[in-house]
């Protein structure tokens, strides 16, 4: 086996600073999207009801808590011992499970991703609502995300490409001395370089292809929502129910922006790094991306820290979060008599009942009114 000495992190300073940054954003990835599941195992068991939007979070952190812990917080605890990375004390079993979960998040992470773009642009633009969505996409959606990403974990696993690679396992081969007898010439001993080629050019095709994607889904709910903000302007409506839907509709387009936000902050620093190359780069990169799950989290809790602030004027916006989230990990999942006489302390805000109503078939109430003549 030959492993090039801190190849990736130039000494082995960097490479101690390196593993404490990504083993605590992993750290901090893996909490943020438990206590997403746990929000919503909560949700089922006090009875209450969920929506397709909560379940593609379940389903999208369940896939980061795989490549946040097992990839990233495990780290090289997980590499073959042989290679003498920090801390390295795993063997060829513990690499090809790493590297099997790692893809499988790693992919399943993305998809999910564009799922939630897709049901926000589905629910605002489209006029869609839970309902319909549930019935004809959500099934399927979960579905192909599955049987996609086991397709892509499994490719690498068979032809034995999940190797160590910068103090963690990856789809690349592994060099070591040829049988010839020529001395200092290296072949590849475990692995498939066709399979490395192609695995990595669908990553990178399809992280390209999903930001593409929820940033014209975002800019598309953008534009709608201010179209008919402008609209709103325009005529006077006979009821309060119109100026409460545009509320909400800027709501979830707050959200959506956000999770696009999150999704650019992690995988941006990637691809600058794929183009640039370079250890300081390519240490960025790593430390950032296994980020994603904890700024998900950030951003699902996000609308009932808000609401907490506007029932408690004067809090901080850390302190709601800490209010909010405290009572999630210890109630989701204790016995009946733990949280049986608990009332929960912050309710769920209105904006994560993404779009009960959508404003796209409303028709005003009346004729254009010309804000002149009503003064």
């Amino acid at each position: 086996m030959f492993v090039e000495p801190f190849s990736c992190v130039g000494s082995a300073r960097n490479e101690l600073i390196v593993a404490i940054f990504i083993k605590t954003g992993a750290f901090l990835s893996t909490v943020g999207s438990s206590l997403i599941v746990s929000d919503v195992a909560k949700k089922v068991r006090f009875g209450k009801e969920t929506d397709p939007y909560q379940r593609i979070m379940v389903g999208l952190s369940i896939v980061d808590i795989l490549v946040s812990f097992l990839t990233y917080f495990l780290g090289t605890w997980m590499v073959p011992k042989e290679t003498e990375w920090l801390w390295a004390a795993g063997n060829t079993s513990t690499c090809s499970a790493q590297g099997f979960f790692g893809v499988l998040g790693f992919y399943g992470e993305l998809l999910y991703q564009a799922a939630i773009s897709l049901n926000i642009l589905l629910l605002i633009v489209f006029g869609w609502k839970q309902e319909t969505f549930s019935k004809k996409v959500e099934k399927p959606m979960h579905f192909i995300i599955i049987a996609f990403v086991l397709v892509f974990a499994i490719i690498p696993l068979v032809y034995e490409t999940y190797n160590p690679e910068c103090g963690i396992c990856n789809t690349t081969v592994l060099w070591g001395k040829c049988s010839t007898n020529d001395e200092g010439k290296l072949c590849i001993v475990r692995g498939n370089e066709q399979v490395v080629t192609v695995i990595r050019l669908i990553a990178f095709a399809l992280i390209l292809i999903v930001l593409i994607f929820c940033t014209v889904a975002m800019v598309w709910v953008y534009l709608y929502v201010r179209r008919q903000e402008m609209r709103n302007r325009r005529y006077i409506f006979g009821g309060s129910n119109n100026t409460e839907n545009h509320r909400e509709s800027r709501r979830i387009r707050k959200i959506l922006f956000l999770y696009t936000l999150s999704l650019y902050v992690s995988y941006g620093p990637w691809l600058f790094a794929v183009f640039i190359g370079g250890p300081i780069s390519e240490s960025i990169s790593d430390t950032i991306f296994p980020l994603l799950g904890f700024w998900n989290m950030l951003v699902y809790f996000l609308p009932n820290c808000l609401k907490y602030q506007r029932d408690h004027p004067g809090t901080w916006l850390v302190t709601a979060y800490c209010q909010v989230l405290r009572p999630q990990a210890p109630c989701a999942w204790s016995p009946s008599g733990m949280c049986a006489d608990q009332k929960e302390e912050v309710e769920d805000a209105p904006e994560m009942n993404f779009a009960k109503f959508n404003t796209t078939n409303e028709q005003p109430a009346t004729d254009p009114v010309d804000p002149a003549n009503n003064r």
